[in-house]
């Protein structure tokens, strides 16, 4: 005996009468498995939490809500840039819409030797990558957030010895080309600090910290400053926000700087 073919009613699919479109909708934060293209072609496996968006019509009543999660396990070739809007294609394709919004927060992790011993270790690096794809704007965008070493020159230059230093975020969102990778804003923003900072160190690479820190020192201001001098001068860099929180050792405050540029007639970054 044939079970009869039952007909389910696609209510999202149904007609809405409030003439209100709806410029987002979709799922946030669903935690899947996440393969990173990275600049020495091994890619790095990752977690990532996803959000997927699209806009919705004034007359139609909702969106199909599997149809992210199915996107999300079908994909299974590495992410870059390229990649990124590749999947906005799929979910403006399988949503029927106008717009799609992709956003993918992970962990990546480099692995750094030590300055001196060569010793080696990992270090992770809060990522981001944002995309959007509309017949207005089709950019992917690149967030990251480098602990780095700062030391001030003004208690150098005022001190008989020493000088006081911290550890200092730097938060990088930057608007790319497909041609950049994770490392290279990495490395931009690590060569320009007092100091970088290595997830293992012996006891000469902390001799060699301390007097590298000494020797470069930074102000906040001087931080963001020459990061942004060398994203101005970065063709594959479209758009940028630098921004560093130096978390003060004399103080219970923070000091911190942020500077902004549209290199292009891209919508500012925020």
């Amino acid at each position: 005996m044939t079970r009869a073919t039952v007909s389910i009613i696609d209510v999202q699919g149904s007609h809405d009468a409030r003439r209100l479109p709806i410029d987002k909708v979709g799922i946030k934060d669903i935690r899947h498995p996440v393969l990173i293209e990275n600049r020495n072609g091994q890619p790095q496996h990752t977690v990532g939490s996803y959000s997927l968006y699209v806009n919705l019509p004034h007359d139609r009543r909702g969106t199909h809500m599997s149809r992210f999660v199915e996107i999300l396990n079908a994909h299974q070739e590495p992410l870059s840039v390229a990649a990124v809007e590749a999947l906005l294609t799929k979910i403006n394709t399988a949503l029927e819409s106008d717009a799609a919004y992709l956003e993918i927060k992970f962990p990546y992790f480099i692995t750094k030797q030590a300055p001196v011993s060569g010793v080696a270790s990992l270090l992770d690096y809060d990522v981001t990558l944002a995309g959007e794809l509309s017949d207005q704007d089709r950019a992917v965008n690149i967030k990251i957030v480098v602990p780095v070493t700062s030391l001030c020159p003004c208690s150098k230059q005022i001190s008989d010895y020493g000088a006081h230093n911290q550890r200092s975020h730097v938060t990088l969102t930057a608007r790319v080309d497909g041609s950049i990778w994770i490392e290279d804003l990495v490395d931009l923003v690590e060569e320009e600090a007092s100091c970088q900072i290595y997830g293992l160190v012996k006891r000469p690479d902390e001799k060699f910290i301390t007097e590298r820190a000494y020797d470069n020192p930074k102000f906040v201001e001087d931080l963001v400053r020459d990061i942004a001098a060398r994203l101005n001068a970065d063709p594959r860099v479209l758009a940028y926000t630098v921004e560093s929180e130096n978390f003060e050792s004399i103080h219970n405050h923070s000091a911190y700087a942020l500077i902004r540029s549209d290199k292009t007639d891209a919508p500012p970054l925020t």
